[in-house]
């Protein structure tokens, strides 16, 4: 990493919904503040549900998205890494990103360490307590029997009846409630504070729950919810010293 550093994180653009057309403002939104952040990024963290519904068949993948995936391989190819964090509703992405765009794909949370500064980082669906009907779909979706069933398929079907779940069922979707439960009830904050009774962070950084949020959990450790690129369009930036939230407003 340079004397200058900067890294920057984003989560939950949820491009393609609730259709391509609607979700076309802010995929140029997202597009020009990646276009902003690579002049300095030393690297670029995505946290999850970049789309709305992502499928990799074998030779197949969802049509649009072309700005986005564009930007990302210009950045990529200036030598800026990129990490991917797979969400909810993008988990059955598979290699399409690693062998187009040479950008790591990780679905479980992973640490790094910046600066002398440990982090947790993940898109957060499924971590914690509660969530059962949640967690329980999710193994259903993530089992190689069901993703092999899927890809029989016909895409033009396969596709449309996947983006018209992802955006009706709120199970699904994992949005419905975008509202500070409080610190007791919040399952994220929970999940970090039971690591905490292992190891030391000094950040969690999870998207999932689409609500900015910066949480002190004692110990020099804070918990960061990124927000989303749907109606709050925030992202955090750790300069080597701190971590922070902010908007985007162009």
């Amino acid at each position: 990493m340079s004397q200058r550093l900067k890294i920057y994180f984003a989560s939950d653009q949820h491009l393609g919904a609730p259709t391509q057309e609607k979700s076309f403002p802010r995929e140029k939104k997202f597009v020009a503040w990646l276009d902003e952040v690579k002049k300095d990024a030393d690297a670029i963290f995505l946290l999850g549900d970049l789309f709305d519904f992502w499928f990799e068949y074998k030779t197949v993948v969802p049509k649009g998205f072309v700005r986005v995936l564009g930007k990302l391989a210009e950045i990529r190819d200036s030598g800026i890494p990129i990490y991917f964090f797979v969400g909810n509703h993008d988990l059955w992405m598979h290699d399409y990103f690693e062998k187009e765009l040479n950008i790591p794909v990780y679905h479980k949370p992973k640490e790094f360490t910046f600066n002398d500064k440990v982090f947790l980082i993940g898109h957060g669906d499924g971590l914690g307590p509660g969530d059962k009907g949640y967690k329980r779909m999710k193994k259903v979706f993530i089992n190689p029997f069901s993703k092999w069933l899927f890809r029989w398929f016909h895409p033009d079907l396969g596709v449309k009846l996947a983006q018209y779940l992802s955006v009706k069922n709120k199970l699904i979707s994992g949005d419905s409630d975008v509202r500070f439960l409080g610190e007791d009830n919040e399952w994220l904050v929970l999940y970090s504070k039971r690591k905490l009774e292992t190891k030391h962070y000094d950040y969690f950084i999870f998207g999932h729950r689409h609500l900015p949020m910066t949480i002190d959990l004692g110990q020099n450790s804070k918990y960061i919810n990124l927000g989303d690129w749907i109606g709050y369009f925030t992202y955090g930036v750790f300069d080597g010293e701190k971590f922070e939230l902010k908007e985007y407003k162009n």
